[in-house]
């Protein structure tokens, strides 16, 4: 699977699980910024950096599934493995 199926997939899985993910222009003061998790009065929202690259929008939508138990959550095979890899199981 490349990069963008991988990152697709991973979107699809994160709003399967209820989460919002958002693509924004995000300025720091001085350093680059890939995004993060947070909530929005009561929704869990993952807020990507549009200029980050495919991996680094890959890393942000990873980190905020690590706040999931998806043990009873249906994943393709390739995309598990690759969340496994990134828990450090």
């Amino acid at each position: 699977m490349d990069d963008a199926a991988t990152l697709g997939q991973l979107e699809e899985l994160a709003q399967r699980l209820g989460i919002t993910v958002r693509y924004e222009t995000l300025k720091g003061d001085g350093f680059p910024h890939s995004g993060g998790f947070c909530r929005i009065h009561g929704q869990d929202v993952v807020i990507i950096n549009k200029k980050a690259t495919g991996m680094e929008k890959m890393h942000v939508i990873i980190d905020a599934l690590k706040r999931y138990d998806l043990s009873q959550v249906y994943i393709l095979p390739s995309l598990r493995e690759l969340l496994d890899v990134k828990n450090g199981q």
